[in-house]
C-alpha cells in the first residue's frame, strides 16, 4: 500500500564510486520512520565500493539537495550473503513529513528503494487501524465457534466447560492458546493472554495518540475482548484452561480443552501455569480492572477477584503443574508482573512481597555474559516469541517499587541485560542490526543470529519476529531508565537504532525484502486461509526468516513460501508478532519530552485508570556508569529517576482455503489446491513426525499429515 502525504515527496540520491557492480540492491522499511527516530537504509552491493561515498538527499521534484549523508563503512555477511558489501545510510536528521525512496547511483545504473513514509507517530497512524480489525479478525465469533465453545469437553471427558471467546491463535491454526509449548519447560510463548496486556499497555501508554488515530475505543475494546476470555477461562478451582484445541478439524465440535504435547498429542495436563500463561493472564485481568470498565460478559470486579484468585492457587500449586516439576526463568518473569500488576492495583502488601521476590530471583538469575541464566544450571535464556519480556517486566516493577536498594537492584539487572543484548548483536559484523541470541548446541554456549533449531520442543521453530519486536519494546522501555538521553525517543542511540531496526526488519528491511506485516509495502507473504472464515488478514504479521532449514543450531538464513506443507514456519500469521509491534511502536510514540502528553508513562486518566505513580527514587546505585539525569517511567506520569545508570512462489493449502499472494521475487499468483485437509491452512508441518489422517475436499481423497501443535 502506498500513503501520500501533503508535505513534498523527496528521495534520497546516492552518488556513488564508477567501480563496475551489477545488480546493487536498497533494502529499507517499507511502511514509515517516526519523524523522532532513527532511519536507517543498506544499500548492498556485489563488490566493494572503491571510494568513500557521498549520499545526498534532494527533493525528488526539483533535485535540490537538503543535506548531506556519508555512507557508513563497508559491512559483510558471510554466513547469509557471500561476496556481498553493505552500506548503512543514516538519515536520522530528516524529521520533514514526507514519502520517500532511497535512490543510489550505481556505475551510471540507478537503483530505487520502495517508497516508505517519515511522519509524527508514523507507525501508529499507518498500521493500528489495521492491527485492531486484525485482532477482531481473529475473534472465534463464527457461529460454528460459538456453538461449539459453549461446552468444550475436558480431555479426559469428565465434564464440558464454556470457553466462548477469545481469538484464533494463527492464521492457520483456529485453536486458542494461553501457551501451546508448556511441555518443553523452556520455549512456550505467552500468547492470548500477553495480546491482552500488550493492548491494554497500549492503551494506557498513548491515549493521545490512538484517540488522534481515531482507534483508542477500538483499542480498549479489543484489549476487554481478551479480558472477558481470560475471566472465562478460569475454573473454580483457581486455574485457568491453558489450550482449546481443535485438532485441525472442519469440525468445530471436536475440541476440547487439553495440555499440548509434540504431534498434536495431548494429556490432561491442561492448567496454565506462571509460565504457561497464568502468570500473564493474571497480569492483564489485575491491570485492566483499574479501568473500571465492563466487557461483554463479565465486570471489571470478576477481573480483579479473578487475577487475585489464580495468583493465590498458582502460589500454591504451580510446582505440581509444571511438566517438569521445577520453576525456571519463565516462571520468575511471568510471576513478576502477575504480582506487580495486583500490587499496582490493590497496593496490597502481600502482592508486593511476592513482586520483590520474583524481582530477586530474575536479578540472580543475571550471568556475567549478560544474559538470563533460565535453569538451575548452564542453559541461557533465549526464546522466538518473548526475549524482551524479562526486561519489560523489570521495567512494570519499576512503576511502583520505590524502595532504593530494590530499584538499584532491578535498574542494574535491566542495564546488564541491555549491555548484553548490544554487544551480542554487534560482536560480528551484523549490516542488518538484527538481534542476536546466545543458546546451548551440542553442551556448549553459542551465540547466533536465530534460534537453535534442535531445541527442547523437539519440532518448533519459525521465524522470529515476535522476539524482534519484543526486544525492540526492551530497548525503548528499559533503555529510558537506565540510558536515559536527550533525543526524540528519550533513550541513548545505540538503543534506538537497534529498536527502529528490528521493526525495519518486520517492515522489509530484510535480505529478502518482504514486508512481513500484511496490506503493506511492495511485497507480502502468501495469504493462508483457514477454518470458519480465518486466515490471513491485514495487519497481521507473518513468522518471518528463519535460519537454514535442517541446520540444527540456527545458522544459514531461509524464507520459503513453499515448503511441502511446512511453510507456516515462514508464512503464517502468529498473534503474538502483532502484540509485541504494538508494544514497541506505542513505546516509540511516547512523547518523551513533554510529561503528561502521551509522554513517559501512561497518563493517568488512560480509560479511566488510575496509573501508577511513580517517585524514580533510589536510581541506579552501583552500576558502572552513573549518568545522572531525567528517566521516564512506565506506570505513571513522567519521573525522574536521579543516578540512572548510564553508560519463490506462493504456498498450497489444504482444501478448506486457498493460498494467494506475492512471492518474494515480486510476482503475484494463486497456489493450485493443495492435498485436500480438515482445514484450509498449509499441510504437513513436519512430515518426519506427521501422522496421516483422512479428509475429503471437494469430492477427492487425499491424505493430509497432522501438524504438530499450531497448523495443519
Amino acid at each position: 500500500m502506498r500513503f501520500a502525504c501533503a508535505a513534498s515527496a523527496l528521495s534520497i540520491y546516492l552518488v556513488l564510486s564508477t567501480t563496475v557492480l551489477a545488480a546493487p540492491v536498497i533494502h529499507v522499511n517499507q511502511v514509515a520512520f517516526d519523524a523522532r527516530g532513527p532511519k536507517m537504509a543498506l544499500l548492498q552491493t556485489d563488490a566493494p565500493i572503491a571510494d568513500a561515498a557521498m549520499a545526498a538527499i534532494v527533493d525528488s521534484a526539483s533535485s535540490a539537495v537538503v543535506e548531506s549523508v556519508t555512507l557508513g563503512a563497508a559491512m559483510t555477511n558471510t554466513d547469509w550473503a557471500p561476496g556481498k558489501s553493505f552500506y548503512r545510510g543514516d538519515f536520522s536528521s530528516l524529521q520533514k513529513a514526507g514519502t520517500y525512496r532511497f535512490r543510489a547511483t550505481v556505475a551510471g545504473a540507478m537503483v530505487s528503494s520502495e517508497p516508505f513514509q517519515i511522519a509524527e507517530s508514523a507507525l501508529v497512524s499507518l498500521t493500528f487501524p489495521s492491527i485492531v480489525a486484525y485482532y477482531k479478525n481473529q475473534r472465534a465469533t463464527s457461529p460454528e465457534e460459538t456453538a461449539a465453545d459453549q461446552a468444550v469437553l475436558l480431555n479426559d471427558g469428565s465434564k464440558r466447560v464454556d470457553m466462548r471467546g477469545g481469538w484464533c491463535d494463527a492464521s492457520g491454526d483456529v485453536s486458542k492458546y494461553f501457551s501451546h509449548l508448556a511441555y518443553s519447560n523452556f520455549i512456550g510463548p505467552q500468547q492470548t493472554p500477553m495480546v491482552t496486556w500488550e493492548l491494554t499497555d497500549s492503551v494506557e501508554r498513548i491515549p493521545g495518540v490512538l484517540t488522534a488515530n481515531n482507534v483508542k475505543d477500538a483499542y480498549e475494546a479489543e484489549a476487554l475482548w481478551g479480558a472477558d476470555y481470560l475471566y472465562r477461562a478460569l475454573s473454580p478451582e483457581g486455574y485457568f484452561y491453558m489450550v482449546v484445541f481443535s485438532f485441525f478439524s472442519q469440525n468445530a465440535g471436536d475440541r476440547k480443552v487439553v495440555g499440548l504435547l509434540a504431534n498434536s498429542q495431548t494429556n490432561n495436563k491442561w492448567q496454565a501455569t506462571f509460565r504457561a500463561g497464568g502468570g500473564m493472564a493474571i497480569a492483564a485481568l489485575a491491570r485492566i480492572a483499574r479501568w473500571k470498565k465492563n466487557g461483554t460478559a463479565f465486570t471489571s470486579d470478576n477481573y480483579l477477584d479473578g487475577a487475585k484468585r489464580a495468583f493465590a492457587h498458582l502460589l500454591v500449586n504451580n510446582t505440581k503443574y509444571i511438566d517438569d516439576g521445577k520453576e525456571n526463568v519463565i516462571d520468575d518473569f511471568c510471576a513478576l508482573m502477575a504480582g506487580t500488576e495486583l500490587w499496582i492495583t490493590t497496593d496490597d502488601a502481600m502482592y508486593r512481597d511476592e513482586a520483590r521476590k520474583r524481582m530477586a530471583n530474575l536479578a540472580g538469575r543475571m550471568t556475567p555474559a549478560g544474559y538470563f541464566r533460565a535453569d538451575d544450571a548452564m542453559r541461557p535464556f533465549w526464546h522466538a516469541a518473548d526475549a524482551g519480556l524479562p526486561i519489560v517486566a523489570l521495567v512494570r516493577y519499576l512503576d511502583k517499587e520505590t524502595d532504593p536498594a530494590r530499584r538499584a537492584t532491578a535498574l542494574d539487572t535491566i542495564k546488564k541485560a541491555l549491555d548484553y543484548e548490544l554487544a551480542v548483536t554487534d560482536n560480528v559484523s551484523n549490516p542488518y542490526g538484527y538481534a542476536r541470541q546466545s543458546f546451548v548446541y551440542q553442551g556448549a554456549v553459542k551465540d547466533g543470529f536465530f534460534v537453535p533449531q534442535d531445541n527442547e520442543t523437539g519440532w518448533w521453530w519459525q521465524g522470529e519476529n515476535a522476539r524482534l519486536a519484543s526486544l525492540a519494546a526492551a530497548a525503548i522501555l528499559g533503555g529510558r531508565l537506565v540510558y536515559p538521553a536527550q533525543n526524540g525517543w528519550g533513550v541513548k542511540d545505540s538503543l534506538a537504532a537497534f529498536a527502529s531496526q528490528q521493526l525495519s526488519w518486520i517492515l522489509g528491511s530484510n535480505p529478502y525484502d518482504v514486508c512481513f506485516m500484511d496490506g503493506f509495502g511492495k511485497t507480502n507473504p502468501p495469504k493462508i486461509t483457514s477454518n470458519f472464515g480465518h486466515g490471513s488478514s491485514k495487519g497481521g504479521i507473518s513468522n518471518g526468516i528463519t535460519g537454514r532449514k535442517g541446520a540444527g543450531d540456527g545458522s544459514g538464513i531461509d524464507y520459503r513460501t513453499s515448503d511441502g506443507g511446512n511453510e507456516w514456519r515462514w508464512i503464517e500469521q502468529w498473534i503474538p508478532h502483532a502484540g509485541w509491534f504494538v508494544t514497541a511502536a506505542s513505546a516509540m510514540a511516547q512523547n518523551v519530552a513533554t510529561p503528561g502528553v502521551d509522554g513517559g508513562a501512561p497518563e493517568p486518566d488512560a480509560s479511566g485508570a488510575g496509573g501508577a505513580s511513580s517517585t524514580g527514587a533510589g536510581g541506579s546505585a552501583g552500576t558502572s556508569t552513573g549518568t545522572a539525569g531525567s528517566a521516564v517511567t512506565t506506570g505513571g506520569m513522567a519521573g525522574t529517576s536521579a543516578g540512572s545508570a548510564g553508560g519463490a512462489g506462493p504456498s498450497t493449502t489444504g482444501s478448506g482455503g486457498s493460498v494467494t499472494g506475492t512471492a518474494a521475487g515480486g510476482s503475484s499468483g494463486a497456489a493450485s489446491a493443495g492435498s485436500s485437509g480438515g482445514c484450509g491452512c498449509v499441510v504437513g508441518r513436519d512430515a518426519g513426525r506427521a501422522a496421516p489422517w483422512l479428509a475429503f475436499a471437494i469430492g477427492v481423497l487425499a491424505i493430509r499429515r497432522r501438524r504438530a501443535k499450531r497448523g495443519c
